[in-house]
């Protein structure tokens, strides 16, 4: 399996896929390991995870410039991704003991009850690239403090970056038959789903989440999925910073060069305010540099995949040729690499595929509306659930439009952020269950309940 550069599309190295034979060993000895460490002290589990924590820190420079030249996000956003990734790591070390431990239910009468939270067993974790430090942790951390042995499975965009997350873990003293990787592309993927594991927990596209979910379906085992979303963002006419508004949404487009789940993929704007707030954007989108991601002034970096180019291509045309003008960027830029301009649409509607189909790149519709309500319904118009976020100066309304979003999380003059103590979660066509906060902590075991009389 070739491992290429997205930004100058060389080839960085060659690494052996994993076959149906070395998964099958894997697993094994997952099954076993799991075992003994499921009887670890959470105490000293934790503080594995503790030294994991520290050894990020001190290897950051390695681990960044790997995240970059594998996925192609700028340096200093790589960076970024690994202080989040701490973040969370340091509210699962805080956390994890108070939430796992047992609940005395009822402790006087002739029958006492207590709930115990026991491991799940041995899981599967298919990761994503675009953020591998993050979404992996919101998985890999809480399931091994919980007792759990994890089959863990980069993206074949990732795999550096798996391969030295396996190496600190090995070394912070997670035992190596406690957390094994299946390197390689779909195919290695498809061989987890045939294993007798005891849950699945992924991150990436819809399509892909729902062929798991209805393959693994039948093993009536947790599957939680964290999939994509179609996330709106909505400015009222009563905004204080038009030129802040902009700016803050900008940066929810393109950063990750809007390779983000939670990316903000669509923009309403009331009347009143829409040609000021598209100047405004238009404005701070040119001032943004496409460039080499080791370049500390880069601000967008190239795509990770070279399909996608051809993809965004393609919805940028199917709105131009319905009506849609460009306003800035659109165009594959003339360079080596998998690049693609930071592009602003507008005259857009809901029969553009850019309106409708997530985009996962630097690309945003700018739509007109009356009022809230028109921009209500727009913002629910979508199969998607993860986010959505209102600009206002006002609360009440702001919560008011918040309320009837349906999806996982809602943000007031905020956006594309995501919190450890929050669970993050989506509906719809966005996924099933929770990372993150404490229900992200016990999705990785299950109740035992105890009656106990004598």
């Amino acid at each position: 399996m070739k491992v290429i550069n997205p930004a100058t599309e060389t080839v960085i190295t060659e690494i052996a896929e994993d076959t149906n034979q070395s998964i099958l060993e894997k697993f094994d000895l997952l099954t076993k390991g799991q075992q003994a460490w499921s009887k670890v002290n959470i105490a000293d589990r934790i503080a594995a995870i503790q030294k994991f924590y520290d050894l990020l820190d001190e290897n950051k420079d390695e681990l960044a410039a790997t995240l970059t030249s594998e996925m192609g996000k700028p340096l200093q956003q790589s960076y970024n991704e690994l202080n989040g990734a701490r973040g969370r790591i340091k509210y699962f070390i805080d956390n994890a003991a108070k939430y796992l431990a047992e609940e005395w239910v009822t402790t006087e009468g002739a029958t006492k009850e207590k709930i115990v939270f026991e491991p799940l067993g041995v899981i599967a974790n298919i990761s994503a690239w675009n953020y591998p430090f993050l979404v992996g942790v919101n998985v890999f951390i809480p399931a091994l403090i919980s007792g759990n042995a994890v089959f863990y499975k980069p993206s074949e965009y990732a795999t550096l970056t798996g391969l030295h997350i396996q190496s600190l873990l090995y070394k912070a003293g997670v035992p190596e038959n406690c957390f094994q990787m299946a390197i390689g592309k779909g195919s290695v993927g498809e061989q987890l789903l045939l294993l007798p594991l005891n849950g699945y927990f992924f991150t990436g596209s819809y399509r892909t989440g729902k062929y798991i979910a209805e393959k693994v379906a039948g093993k009536m085992v947790p599957c939680q999925l964290e999939l994509g979303g179609k996330d709106p963002l909505y400015v009222a006419d009563d905004v204080d910073n038009i030129q802040k508004a902009a700016a803050d949404a900008l940066e929810g487009v393109v950063y990750n060069s809007g390779q983000s789940c939670c990316a903000v993929e669509r923009i309403y704007v009331q009347e009143n305010i829409y040609d000021d707030f598209v100047n405004a954007y238009a404005e701070e989108c040119k001032k943004l540099k496409i460039g080499d991601p080791l370049d500390k002034d880069t601000d967008i970096g190239p795509l990770s995949r070279k399909e996608q180019q051809a993809f965004l291509e393609t919805q940028v045309d199917d709105a131009v040729i319905l009506g849609a003008q460009i306003v800035c960027g659109g165009k594959i830029p003339d360079r080596k690499g998998y690049y693609f301009e930071p592009t602003v649409l507008v005259n857009v509607n809901h029969n553009m595929k850019v309106m409708m189909e997530e985009s996962f790149g630097p690309v945003v519709g700018i739509q007109k509306v009356k009022d809230d309500a028109e921009a209500i319904a727009l913002m629910q118009d979508t199969s998607y659930g993860l986010t959505a976020a209102v600009f206002s100066k006002s609360f009440e309304r702001a919560e008011n439009i918040m309320q009837q979003m349906n999806t996982g999380s809602v943000y007031w003059n905020c956006c594309d952020r995501v919190s450890a103590s929050l669970p993050w979660s989506g509906r719809k066509h966005s996924g099933l269950g929770a990372t993150l906060s404490y229900q992200g902590i016990r999705a990785f075991v299950q109740p035992k309940a105890y009656h106990i009389r004598g």
